[in-house]
Formats: structure tokens, C-alpha cells, sequence
């Protein structure tokens, strides 16, 4: 594996470590390769560190690394997180855990479905089919707690934001914007054209493990009925 990098600082406290500058999943396995070698070989002085698309940001305490003769705090965390990057896997790809979201298509669920499908000039049938073939890779957590970015939607799919956004997307929706898909974990104010929604809760505050969706995974959209939907719901414990 190509192990170009850039690494330059955020603040005084912040080191960002660049493994390109385009979305891509060569670059998102270097990304997540790189958090797991900082997770098995964490140095003192840390605070946390925050993965992107295409970056990890690491926040540090400069007072761990201060009176050092001849260096920064910059230049000593620096140091060490070259000394990570030698450590990363050479060959091989990252294993996806691969999580399949039920999702009741259209009607009151997808309020937008018919939007899409006159959009693209095809059926409402034609949209499931295409949205439920493809593979997403989540890319990272964001915006609001469980909420996952998504690659790999099929660029047939891709449609415009609504022009004035909804005061509240409920909770599950699944939606579209631009050449992105996603789901919503909260009801949350959002613009995204909306084709369906999924029993399942991304965000369960009290739970041990609270958000169901990271970095890495590979989920896939499955279909469901209504009457699933009901069942699916009324079986998933929320709070």
C-alpha cells in the first residue's frame, strides 16, 4: 500500500495527518488502518483524535511535551506520529463489517420517492431497485450523533437538495442529496429529498454502544413492507 502522507498543525494542540485530498476507499482504508495502529500504540499526552474522508486530526496537551531541549510540543507529537505511520499494514485491505438497514420505500415513509423518479424519468420500482443494489461505505460519523457519510451511490440516483428545507425529517428517514445517500439517526431539520425510512435505531443514547453505524462499515439497504416496518419497530427498543 502507497503510504504518502502529509502532516501539518492544527492550532497549538492539533496535528493533521493527510492521506490525500479526494474521496476514495484506497484512502479510507489508509485512514482506517492508521486509527487502528494509534488505538494499539497510544502515547501519553493524547486527547482524541478525529477521522475524515481523507484525514485523522490528532488533539494533544502540549504541557506533555514541553521543556524538551530543541523541540516544540508540535515537533515531538510530530515525531511519534511518523514513527506510527511506519508501523501501517504494507499489504492487504481492511475487513468491512457488512450491516443490512431494512427500509420501507415511498408513501408516507418516502414522501419524495415520486420527486426522484420524475426526476430521473424512471419508475418508483426502477429508484428502489438501484438504491437497494449498491454496496455504502461509511465513510465517517457525523453532523448529528450516529449519523453516517456514505459512499458509493450509484451517480443515476443523484438529485438536487429541496429548495426550502423541512423544519423536522423524522427519525430513520432515509434520503438523498446530490450524489449522496444517508440516514437520518435524529428528527433534525434537513433539506435531503426523502424516499423511505428504516425501523432500526442509529442512536441509542443509554445503550453501552450507542451509535450502530462506524467508520468502515459496509452497509446495504434491504426492502421491506409496511407491515414489516410495524413489526421491525415495535421490536427495536428506542428511549
Amino acid at each position: 500500500m502507497n503510504t504518502e502522507y502529509n502532516i501539518y498543525p492544527l492550532g497549538d494542540s492539533g496535528i493533521v495527518v493527510s492521506f490525500g485530498e479526494v474521496i476514495h476507499p484506497a484512502i479510507h482504508t489508509k485512514v482506517q488502518q492508521f486509527i487502528a495502529t494509534l488505538e494499539a500504540n497510544r502515547f501519553e499526552g493524547i486527547i482524541e483524535y478525529v477521522p475524515a474522508f481523507t484525514t485523522v486530526t490528532i488533539y494533544y496537551k502540549p504541557s506533555n511535551f514541553a521543556n524538551r531541549v530543541g523541540k516544540t510540543p508540535y515537533e515531538i507529537v510530530k515525531n511519534k506520529v511518523e514513527a506510527l505511520l511506519q508501523l501501517l499494514k504494507t499489504e492487504g485491505e481492511s475487513t468491512s463489517r457488512i450491516v443490512e438497514i431494512p427500509v420501507c420505500y415511498g408513501d408516507e415513509f418516502g414522501p419524495d420517492l415520486d420527486y426522484v423518479a420524475n426526476y430521473h424519468q424512471l419508475t418508483e420500482e426502477e429508484i428502489i431497485k438501484i438504491h437497494s443494489s449498491e454496496d455504502y461505505l461509511v465513510y465517517m460519523i457525523g453532523f448529528a450523533p450516529g449519523f453516517p457519510y456514505l459512499g458509493g451511490m450509484n451517480k443515476r440516483l443523484a438529485t438536487p437538495r429541496k429548495g426550502n428545507p423541512q423544519a423536522a425529517i423524522p427519525k430513520g428517514s432515509v434520503g438523498i442529496a446530490g450524489e449522496q445517500t444517508g440516514i437520518y439517526p435524529l428528527e433534525t431539520p434537513g433539506g435531503w429529498q426523502i424516499i423511505g425510512r428504516t425501523p432500526l435505531s442509529l442512536f441509542k443514547p443509554l445503550d453501552q454502544k450507542p451509535v450502530l453505524l462506524k467508520a468502515g462499515d459496509c452497509i446495504r439497504f434491504i426492502p421491506i413492507t409496511k407491515e414489516e416496518y410495524v413489526a421491525q419497530k415495535e421490536g427495536d427498543h428506542e428511549y
